[in-house]
This record gives C-alpha cells, sequence and structure tokens, in this order.
C-alpha cells in the first residue's frame, strides 16, 4: 500500500535523512558501538544538515516547522541503516516538545540555538533505580534555598545520558503534595554536584550511552525551572504521547526492515539444492510477517495523521506503542529462525535487530503499564 501521509517536502527531507544516515552514520556505527557512544561530531553534522529540532523557530536555527512527520523521517531512516546509537529521536521527539511548550523567552534564548546545531546534547532524567514505570514514586528531590533548588537524587537508564550537557530532571519540589508536588529542573554541564555514573552495559543498543546519574546538593538556579513548579507530573503525562508514537515509529519500521533483509537472504541463502525461500514454510513465515507488517504501518501511519492534527489520545498512542513493539519483538525472533545459524551471529543484520528490539516494550512506560492505560479508558 502507498504511503499517502507524505507530501513533496517530506520525501525530499527523506532524501536528505537517508543521505545523511549513508554518509555520516552507516561507516561509524560499529565503531561506536564498540565505544558505547556515538561522536560528537555527528551531532554536530546532523545540526548543519538540519536534522535536529525540524519543528523549533527559525529564529534558533531550527526549521520551523510544527510537523511531527518530519521527526518520524529521521526516526524511520536510522532504523533502517540499524543505527539504534544515534539518540537524535530523543533529542527532537521527547525533549524538544517540553522545551518548545515550557522554556520561557530566556530559557529558549539560552538553549535552542545549541540544541539545534548539536552543540547542546540533550536528556531526560525519570526513571530511578527503584521507580521504573512507577513515575509517581520518584525520590529526587529538589528543595527551595533562596533563589536556588537544591537537587538530590539519583537517576538511571537515562539515554544520552554520559553525553548529555542539559538534563530536564524531574524531582520533588514539594514532597507533601503528591502529583502535584512534582516539578521540571534543568541541570547543565559542570554543575557542581552534578555526576555520571558508569555507561550502562546492555542487551542491545550499544552504541547508546544509557548511563546512570547522581545529584548532590546540585544547587539549580530558578531560572532553570521548566514551566511552573508543582504541575511536573501533569507535564510528563501530555509530553509522553509523543515519545511512545515515536517508539511505534520506529517499531513499525523494524518490523519492516527485519522483513526486507529476511527476504532478501532467503533468495540468497540455498539448501537442499534451491533457495530457502522456494519451501513452503519459509513463503508462510514471510507470507505472516509481511501481512502484520502493513497492518502495523497503516495503524501507524494513522496515529501519525491524527498527531499532526492534534487528534491523537493518550489510549491510541499507548495502543500504537504496546502493538507495535510486542510485533518488532516476535518479527525479529522469527526471522533470526529463517536464518538459521547465521541468525545467530552478529556479523548479520538480524542478529542485532534481535538484541535491538527487546527493549522497545520496556521502555517509555512497559506494555504492561500501555494495557493498564487502555484498560482503564474501556471504563471511563
Amino acid at each position: 500500500m502507498e504511503r499517502n501521509i507524505f507530501d513533496d517536502d517530506h520525501r525530499a527531507f527523506r532524501d536528505l535523512a537517508k543521505t545523511f544516515v549513508e554518509r555520516e552514520v552507516e561507516p561509524h556505527h560499529e565503531q561506536w558501538e564498540a565505544e558505547g557512544q556515538v561522536s560528537r561530531e555527528v551531532w554536530l553534522a546532523a545540526g548543519k544538515a538540519g536534522l535536529l529540532g525540524t519543528d523549533v523557530p527559525e529564529e534558533f536555527g531550527g526549521g520551523g516547522v510544527t510537523d511531527y512527520r518530519y521527526n518520524a523521517i529521521v526516526v524511520e531512516e536510522l532504523v533502517k541503516a540499524g543505527a539504534s546509537g544515534v539518540g537524535f529521536p530523543l533529542q527532537n521527539d521527547v525533549v524538544a516538545p517540553y522545551l518548545l511548550r515550557l522554556a520561557n523567552a530566556e530559557q529558549q534564548r539560552r538553549w535552542l540555538p545549541g540544541f539545534c546545531s548539536g552543540e547542546i546534547i540533550t536528556a531526560i532524567a525519570m526513571t530511578e533505580p527503584g521507580t521504573g514505570s512507577d513515575l509517581q514514586g520518584i525520590q529526587t528531590t529538589a528543595i527551595r534555598d533562596g533563589d536556588d533548588l537544591v537537587l538530590n537524587g539519583s537517576k538511571t537508564f537515562i539515554t544520552n545520558g554520559i553525553m548529555a550537557d542539559l538534563v530536564i530532571v524531574v524531582a520533588k519540589t514539594d514532597p507533601e503534595a503528591g502529583s502535584k508536588g512534582f516539578s521540571l529542573v534543568v541541570v547543565e554541564r559542570g554543575m557542581p554536584g552534578f555526576e555520571r555514573g558508569r555507561r550502562l552495559k546492555k542487551v542491545g543498543l550499544k552504541a547508546q550511552d544509557t548511563a546512570e546519574l547522581s545529584f548532590t546538593d546540585v544547587r539549580v538556579p530558578s531560572a532553570n525551572v521548566l514551566g511552573e513548579l508543582g504541575k511536573g507530573f501533569v507535564y510528563l503525562m501530555q509530553n509522553l504521547s509523543q515519545e511512545r508514537l515515536s517508539i511505534a515509529v520506529g517499531s513499525a519500521a523494524g518490523v519492516e526492515h527485519a522483513l526486507a533483509i529476511t527476504a532478501q537472504y532467503t533468495k540468497d541463502r540455498t539448501a537442499f539444492g534451491k533457495p530457502i525461500g522456494a519451501f513452503q514454510n519459509t513463503r508462510f513465515e514471510l507470507a505472516e510477517i509481511a501481512t502484520e507488517a502493513q497492518i502495523a504501518r497503516v495503524f501507524v501511519d494513522r496515529c501519525l495523521s491524527e498527531h499532526v492534527a492534534g487528534n491523537l489520545s493518550v489510549t491510541e498512542a499507548a495502543m500504537a506503542k504496546w502493538w507495535t513493539s510486542d510485533l518488532l519483538k516476535r518479527t525479529v525472533d522469527r526471522c533470526v529462525q529463517l536464518h538459521g545459524g547465521y541468525g545467530y551471529m552478529l556479523e548479520y543484520p538480524i542478529a542485532k535487530a534481535f538484541l535491538d528490539a527487546r527493549v522497545q516494550s520496556i521502555f517509555g512506560g512497559t506494555n504492561e503499564i500501555m494495557k493498564e492505560i487502555i484498560g482503564r479508558s474501556l471504563f471511563s
């Protein structure tokens, strides 16, 4: 089925993104996986190419176009290349909405130009060692002291954690106020008491610098508070839908990528004197995968259209996230099987896809939480 949600401008942008990934990412990604993080140079190159902050106003160096489809294109082209370590989607899809909707004029002047140029790499710190998807269980505190907030606590599983120059931290500013006591504070590189722990060793996403962060009496000026004090939990709920849609976009593209490389492998690989794609079982497996990939694509594209129109609901984003990420897990497992022993070898892209896929159903809120959101909506 032809995708009809993109126009000529989107298609030109896709060509730009595809060329960038081929030239600036693919030749280096294996090295980045060995090193555990990408280079700062690729961030600067992405900024120069216009791949960062497409929805940021032009006065700050952004693209000036409020259209999430451009973000989706970047995600899809990275997935097609197996470039799972490049943290552009975290910057564009997750952090950008907070800075665009909540940052005041002075904060935007300080942060957005570097955000768009790639000089400022960002992260958001929600998860703590003892909380996981339970955001209301966050224990990190930011207590007012004069004109500052004194931040104490720790975070884990933070994407871009090692490289980040600017981290949005979710903290309790009023420990007695329950969900109304959370706020968002921005911690910048070099603030005393802000330390990065070990780069976490993960099953997949080897080139993505996921880290532990700690905050010990970090004095954060009140000028670094995002939005209003006490509304942090509300802000999180407003922005998580786009993060989950981003995961769905990547998962749907991941299913298509796994199908493409596996279909090609079954054409090239022979057994018993003929390509393994000539066997009925192989054709049936690929037929099922192709059909599920098409179903996922149609639903995700509809979600993209609804999001661009401002109509995507929290429930629909949860549906897209859980179903596509679950589908991706099943698909890469089946594709590994079709590769036989070679599917277990990391020199084959399907093995890497298998490892990278597993976390999709965990981050952005576990799929169990997604089902809870969907289930509650049926009784509201």
